[in-house]
């Protein structure tokens, strides 16, 4: 079936709509058809090191599925049943692959960024009432375990610990080496302690207990980045389904091999590839625990795409960019096509891409509040650079704004809040916590993003930016992405971040950071002044530009900008207090639940004193 024909196959009133289409309900059922059609054929690939010649564990279809039924099984033995939920704290593993899909059959499973801090993880632990964790057993260079590990001991829901062991995928004398090295976990808890392989390595390859066909909720994923307590979305297993299907349908096929070094606990890699793997039957490879973040990786690359005869390449706008600084260094010819998402691509990096690769990037759009997928360019269609494609089969955009206190619904080209419905969209239940629920949704049917864009006269979705990232100087709204994409067009940059910096009289101006290509050099004086030269919109200017030695980012490679406001407000409120002569300073910038980031101020200065200073700023702070 063609891009053009699913699009227009639209019927939003059915619950299901595309079941008819001989989709299974569970992901269990889908799997095992799989495991069925494609016994023997390549599944997953895993490789610890990123080198080309580097060991690597490839499991079939078969084996998956029997490493998939006998997790389930012990997930199910250790009293997780239906409405409970498996957490993983892991890297990206061959096990965390067999975490993922036992604990979606057995009960709910619950994937956790390994780069939060154990309060965070512990803080989602109690939100989702894990009863079992799967992370690491301790391991050189990694603070998994001892984090998981403090976790648990904040979090006294969770019964069992199930420790992956990555030495296994060591060959000797590093293999040797790694138990003489390995870190003590000095953090003890209540909660039985078991190792991963050895117990799945006891139970049947046969699953013990009925996969019932229905639906239901099978995953919790967490939203956000590394500050503040993250949203926990709930997955049904219709919205997986759903994106699995248009993953077959629209891209892979048994024959294509599909390069993912993006993290198992996103849903980007999650529901957008492997669910789709699971439904076409194509092989995914994951290099290293870290992905596109582990030692030599973007080095490697290309000749890791010759390695595994590599079809589709899974990246990001970041990754994409540092690959750019590399030489392509092998052959690629077997690349058919590359798929981006996370963040929009600018159109110089698109350009540099395809220069350098002979290969088309596809562009995409989803978010973890839908399940995912919302909108693509099409494979062989029309590619708009820039946007974010048209809208998927079953899925309904609505731009709107707010007039006179009212929502109204935007027509072509006029941006506004981009809302979506489809079977991945959990109307009324997005989250866990019914509170965060209250007014997500527009008609009580389609989900707010909190994302701005516009649809074009051919229905292209556009997005604009963040409704919460948006620059306000003295009442004028700016779009951090025309001072970005403006960056992104020095041969020296890489990397932009354009946020708000707290302003007395404005309430925020423009300021930027920039992180440089290596082995450039360029001052923030001629990034300023071509930031003037290419930003048509004066206000847009940015007052402020700092490079850095590395732009913080997320872990699929998105700027992260909390951290950027953090450093925008020390350096602001510090200047202030110095210039009115006040013996205080910045400690540092929290992130409060209800009154966002705050400043906590400490010196000798009396609270008197500081208010008449910070007083003048929007953003909050603390004495301490």
């Amino acid at each position: 079936m063609g891009f053009a024909s699913i699009q227009d196959s639209q019927n939003l009133e059915n619950e299901m709509p595309w079941a008819d289409r001989d989709v299974p309900v569970t992901l269990y059922s889908l799997l095992s058809r799989t495991a069925q059609k494609f016994p023997n054929n390549n599944a997953v690939s895993y490789q610890l090191l990123s080198g080309p010649k580097d060991k690597a564990e490839t499991l079939t279809w078969s084996q998956l599925h029997a490493k998939t039924t006998q997790t389930a099984n012990l997930f199910r033995s250790l009293g997780v049943g239906a409405n409970d939920v498996v957490a993983y704290v892991l890297p990206n593993a061959n096990e965390t692959i067999f975490a993922l899909l036992g604990g979606a059959v057995a009960g709910i499973v619950n994937p956790i960024n390994p780069l939060l801090d154990a309060d965070q993880i512990a803080a989602i632990l109690r939100e989702t009432n894990a009863k079992v964790v799967v992370t690491l057993k301790a391991f050189p260079k990694s603070d998994i375990a001892q984090k998981t590990a403090a976790a648990v001991a904040m979090a006294s829901n969770v019964q069992t610990v199930l420790e992956v062991d990555l030495n296994r995928y060591l060959t000797p004398p590093k293999s040797w080496i790694v138990p003489m090295v390995r870190p003590k976990n000095p953090i003890s808890h209540s909660a039985n302690v078991m190792d991963f392989n050895k117990a799945i390595e006891k139970c049947s390859t046969t699953l013990y207990f009925e996969d019932v066909q229905e639906d239901r909720v099978a995953a919790y994923f967490h939203t956000g980045g590394t500050t503040g307590m993250p949203k926990v979305a709930q997955h049904r297993y219709s919205g997986i389904m759903y994106n699995g299907w248009l993953g077959a349908e629209l891209l892979f096929s048994e024959k294509d091999n599909v390069i993912c070094p993006l993290p198992l606990f996103h849903v980007f890699a999650v529901h957008v590839i492997l669910m789709a793997a699971i439904s076409s039957g194509a092989h995914v490879v994951f290099p290293t625990p870290a992905g596109y973040r582990g030692e030599g990786v973007f080095d490697n690359f290309w000749k890791l795409i010759e390695r595994w005869q590599i079809t589709f390449i899974i990246t990001v706008p970041t990754a994409i960019s540092a690959l750019m600084q590399r030489p392509v260094d092998a052959d690629v010819s077997s690349v058919k096509t590359s798929f981006s998402g996370s963040a929009p691509l600018p159109l110089e990096l698109f350009r540099r891409f395809e220069e350098a690769t002979g290969v088309k990037i596809v562009e995409g759009y989803g978010l973890t509040e839908a399940t995912c997928l919302v909108s693509c360019n099409p494979v062989d269609g029309e590619k708009k650079v820039g946007s974010v494609g048209v809208r998927f089969a079953y899925t309904d955009i609505k731009i709107i704004k707010l007039v006179d206190g009212a929502l109204v619904e935007c027509g072509p080209d006029e941006i506004g809040e981009i809302c979506i419905s489809n079977p991945g969209v959990v109307a009324g239940a997005t989250y866990t916590e019914a509170d965060k629920n209250k007014d997500l949704y527009y008609k009580d049917v389609y989900l707010r993003t909190g994302d701005l864009g516009r649809l074009d006269a051919d229905d292209y979705l556009w997005i604009t930016g963040r409704a919460k990232d948006l620059i306000i100087r003295g009442g004028h709204n700016i779009d951090p992405a025309l001072i970005e994409e403006a960056l992104l067009g020095h041969d020296a940059v890489a990397f932009a971040g354009a946020i708000g910096q707290p302003d007395a009289h404005a309430g925020e101006l423009p300021c930027a950071f920039v992180e440089l290509v290596a082995g450039a050099e360029v001052t923030t004086d001629e990034l300023m002044q071509y930031c003037i030269d290419n930003v048509a919109e004066r206000a847009a200017h940015p007052k402020h530009v700092e490079i850095l030695d590395e732009l913080p980012k997320t872990a699929v490679g998105k700027v992260f900008k909390p951290d950027l406001r953090k450093s925008a407000i020390i350096r602001i409120y510090d200047a202030a207090l110095s210039d009115a002569g006040c013996d205080a300073s910045v400690s540092a910038v929290v992130d409060d639940k209800k009154r966002g980031l705050v400043a906590q101020v400490s010196g000798s200065a009396s609270d008197s004193d500081i208010q008449n200073v910070l007083g003048a700023f929007t953003r909050p702070w603390d004495k301490v």
